[in-house]
């Protein structure tokens, strides 16, 4: 079991360990020498970061640590983490890091790491970075540290990149759109990107000072976005969150749209078009009961993996699979991206709203979905409510209850100190009671 690493890397509250500058500098160190396994040639690492104040802090250690086992390291500054996946394979680097702790509050921080392929890394390999974190490894000689150096056009680059995913002849002319780049790492990029496409902008979580990233906007509080698109009379509205790897979508209504709709609707489009690879759309097991229904009747397959963009991306290039994601927003086109890309997904609704000439209403709402229910119940360090048999008790019951008529989830948050409780249901009343019941008992052998 790693002790360290969660669902998506290491995160945390920033100065509390184990996000401490010291504890960045270990890291940083332990996973230069994993991937400087060979004292000849040049080594490189770069590192992208979102708005966080404490992101000049982690900055500082990572390069410290990775410079002294000879590491190069390029700096990006903000760029959203699928521009790390790229800048990673574009630059031939051993390694790409991103600090950000997504859509987390400010005062939280993580560490995210990419192979030299562009992809996250797996559970195995960040075992064995825990090893070498604990054990330590000694430094470079001195005349093999390495150096460090700012990359001023990765912006940009990433920028042609996600364009060039859609069609040439696709443009944005007569489209209002609001863009919410949640004050974090998109917020130069995302607002460029669609004025260049021809779209009409309204940006707003575009001025981030170090605190604001995720407050009151982005991908999950998408009301202020909701808002604005009624405001001004837009044609739609894109939420991104901290790190612009997931995004929900507004339609001209002010009307929400989860990740499973912009999933259905791009699985169906690509499986009419020839381009859905593998006959499946790869999602997870908090993806909606009608979501299956909608692609099986069309069929469409879906493979579940386990919550974590990390864990579709390894499904689907196991199985061969071009296209998976999460309710939550985290969308992957692996043809074009090597992890979730909030902003590309975003533009490709947008191009089927130009293709299909329909408005957003209709598209970003594929299906009807079962009922369901998502409650949290926080936990504090060292415990561990789901072993207490009150709770094994509840979960049991809860279980018989639901037979047949829907299924329920629990489990521990990845990024987060949560127990997520979530059910689904055609009978809301006996969803709720369900739920409830569940939560009730979570929370009992918390506060005990």
């Amino acid at each position: 079991m790693r002790k360290l690493f969660g669902t998506d890397g290491v995160r945390g509250t920033a100065n509390i360990h184990p996000m401490t500058a010291e504890m960045a500098l270990r890291i940083g160190a332990a996973v230069g020498r994993y991937f400087r396994r060979d004292a000849s040639g040049v080594h490189r690492v770069v590192i992208g970061k979102d708005t966080r104040l404490s992101g000049y802090m982690f900055e500082s250690a990572l390069t410290a640590g990775l410079t002294s086992t000879g590491m190069n390291v390029l700096l990006m500054g903000p760029v959203p983490t699928p521009a790390v996946g790229l800048m990673t394979r574009s630059m031939r680097a051993d390694l790409g890091v991103m600090i950000s702790a997504s859509h987390n509050p400010a005062e939280d921080n993580g560490i995210k790491f990419f192979g030299p392929d562009g992809f996250k890394l797996s559970d195995s390999a960040e075992l064995e970075l825990e090893a070498l974190i604990e054990a330590g490894v000694e430094p470079a000689q001195t005349e093999n540290i390495g150096r460090a150096k700012r990359i001023d056009d990765a912006r940009f680059r990433y920028g042609e990149r996600v364009k060039s995913s859609l069609p040439k002849d696709i443009r944005f002319d007569g489209l209002k759109v609001v863009i919410d780049c949640a004050n974090g790492a998109a917020y130069r990029a995302a607002p460029e990107i669609l004025w260049e496409l021809g779209a009409e902008v309204v940006p707003i979580g575009v001025s981030p000072d170090g605190v604001n990233i995720n407050d009151g906007c982005g991908s999950t509080k998408p009301q202020t976005a909701a808002e604005a698109v009624v405001a001004h009379g837009a044609h739609v509205g894109i939420c991104l969150d901290g790190d612009a790897d997931r995004v929900i979508l507004i339609d001209e209504n002010g009307k929400v749209a989860d990740g499973d709709q912009l999933m259905g609707l791009l699985a169906s489009r690509w499986a009419e078009q020839g381009l859905l690879t593998g006959g499946a759309l790869v999602s997870t097991v908090m993806s909606n009961l009608g979501l299956e229904r909608f692609l099986n009747d069309q069929g469409i397959g879906l493979e579940r993996s386990a919550v974590g963009d990390r864990y579709v991306v390894e499904r689907m290039r196991s199985g061969g699979f071009n296209l998976g994601g999460e309710q939550s927003g985290h969308i992957v086109m692996s043809d074009y991206a090597t992890t979730g890309d909030g902003l590309m997904a975003g533009l490709h609704f947008l191009a089927e709203m130009v293709r299909s000439e329909q408005k957003a209403s209709l598209l970003a709402e594929q299906f009807q979905p079962v009922p369901q229910l998502l409650k949290n119940v926080r936990f504090k360090a060292g415990q561990t409510p789901l072993e207490a048999e009150l709770v094994q008790d509840a979960i049991q019951t809860a279980e018989q209850v639901l037979n047949g008529q829907g299924r329920l989830l629990i489990r521990k948050s990845g990024t987060e100190p949560l127990i997520r409780v979530m059910a689904e249901c055609e009978d809301e009343a006996l969803l709720s009671k369900t739920v409830d019941s569940v939560v009730d008992a979570v929370t009992s052998a918390v506060t005990t």
